[in-house]
């Protein structure tokens, strides 16, 4: 997809994080907005900060976890703006926490939003996309989650490599067809945005009151926030990352070239078949020596 003028872009979790970062980079090459969230007052602010600088835009809120939702939003967009160009399946939510301390209601919410959200997307709007006849592209965000499995992260690492996966197959079912259609995954480390946060869009049905947090989940969950709000990459920079890739028809959106020595330790691991490293503890010094084992 070489031309983004007047093209159509649907951009889920498109009120805040990455989402808002790529609708700006969207709306600076004159893109038409389609902009879903779940946070209804969020989302009107956004969308009228883009009406007022005269981009084409209307906000649709959207559980991405309800097949009603995203077909409802696919209606909307094509309703509106006739066409679909650049699909961001990008809503995401995340806990922490040891996998026997996960509660079903943790495992519903995060699978729920980070894969079904996906797959609702695919499912949905591909074959649009694809019926159309035209360049097209899509971006689904998994994480460098998605690639490593570290500590106290379980229910998102499962949920991101399921995302990985997915758009791996995703693209092999693309080329298959010859599809005009490309798509790419978009991995991050830790960068500036509110998921630390998300437990504020959580729905009511899927909080556990049986669940009482403890002095240990506080220091856990202030961690992870002062991690995240301490990444040196903004979500503006990932955003010109995620065009570049697709102008380039690039795959893998690795934002922080570092984390790769932990991506290669774990492969090694598997092809060795030791058990495995902790990708918080690997640099690359310690996989060369580890290498040599």
């Amino acid at each position: 997809m070489k031309d983004f003028k007047d093209k159509i872009a649907v951009i889920t979790g498109g009120a805040s994080g990455f989402g808002h970062a790529v609708a700006t980079r969207a709306a600076r090459e004159g893109m038409k907005l389609v902009l879903a969230d779940i946070e209804q007052p969020r989302l009107d602010q956004v969308v009228a900060d883009f009406a007022a600088q005269e981009v084409q835009v209307i906000g649709v809120r959207t559980d991405v976890a309800k097949a009603a939702d995203v077909e409802a939003l696919a209606a909307e967009a094509l309703q509106r703006f006739g066409a679909v160009h650049f699909l961001f399946n990008n809503a995401g939510v995340a806990i922490s926490g040891s996998l026997w301390e996960s509660t079903i209601a943790d495992w519903k919410w995060v699978l729920g939003v980070n894969v079904w959200g996906v797959i609702h997307g695919v499912r949905v709007f591909t074959p649009i996309m694809l019926k159309q006849g035209t360049e097209g592209h899509i971006v689904n965000t998994a994480s460098v989650a998605g690639l490593l499995s570290p500590p106290s992260m379980g229910v998102y690492c499962v949920s991101k490599h399921a995302v990985v996966t997915l758009s791996e197959c995703l693209f092999q079912d693309l080329a298959e067809r010859n599809a005009q259609i490309k798509c790419s995954v978009l991995c991050p480390a830790f960068v500036p945005t509110g998921i630390a946060d998300s437990e504020r869009n959580r729905p009511a049905e899927l909080l556990d009151p049986t669940h009482e947090k403890t002095e240990a989940d506080r220091k856990r969950e202030a961690a992870v926030r002062h991690a995240v709000g301490s990444g040196r990459i903004s979500a503006a920079q990932v955003a010109d990352m995620v065009f570049e890739a697709v102008l380039e028809e690039r795959f893998y959106i690795l934002t922080h070239k570092n984390i790769k020595a932990s991506v290669v330790q774990r492969l090694e691991d598997v092809i060795a078949e030791r058990n495995p490293t902790n990708p918080f503890a690997v640099t690359p010094g310690d996989r060369r020596s580890r290498t040599a084992e």
